[in-house]
């Protein structure tokens, strides 16, 4: 297999923050790089709120980054509120990670915590196009309509 050419997503830090480490891989075979908490956050149960990351961040031209859940935080009812979430190319402003907690009482957040991983994703270009989409062959329904 060829070597594939490795992308740069540039990082800048938030003026005045002090930013925690940069997002890196947690082990060689990881698929995203851990984005962590600027600040000690406190989640309260149904609120959702955003966690300052200390970074803005751009993807290389043809790409964005998307911000997705950690499965370690989702299992003690941590959850990401609109993940995956997606960082446009032409957003330059610090990245906050939008939690909410699903427990009782309040869950702390502390400075340094991985809260999150990015990944980049290919922006393919697209074109949408008027046409008969019940003349394609396919199920309807949707939300559960298959009975699963």
């Amino acid at each position: 297999m060829a070597p594939s050419r490795r992308l740069v997503v540039t990082v800048e830090p938030v003026d005045g923050a002090r930013s925690p480490p940069i997002p890196t891989r947690a082990t060689t075979l990881a698929a995203g790089f851990d984005l962590h908490a600027a600040a000690t956050v406190r989640l309260r149960p149904g609120v959702v709120t955003l966690v300052p990351t200390g970074w803005k961040m751009r993807a290389p031209v043809g790409y964005f980054v998307e911000v997705r859940p950690r499965s370690g935080l989702a299992s003690r009812g941590v959850l990401l509120a609109n993940g995956p979430g997606t960082i446009d190319r032409d957003y330059a402003g610090e990245v906050k990670v939008p939690l909410t907690f699903l427990g009782r009482g309040s869950y702390l957040i502390h400075a340094g915590d991985r809260i999150a991983q990015v990944r980049l994703a290919a922006d393919t270009p697209v074109t949408f196009r008027t046409g008969l989409v019940a003349a394609l062959p396919g199920r309807r329904g949707g939300f559960g309509s298959t009975g699963r």
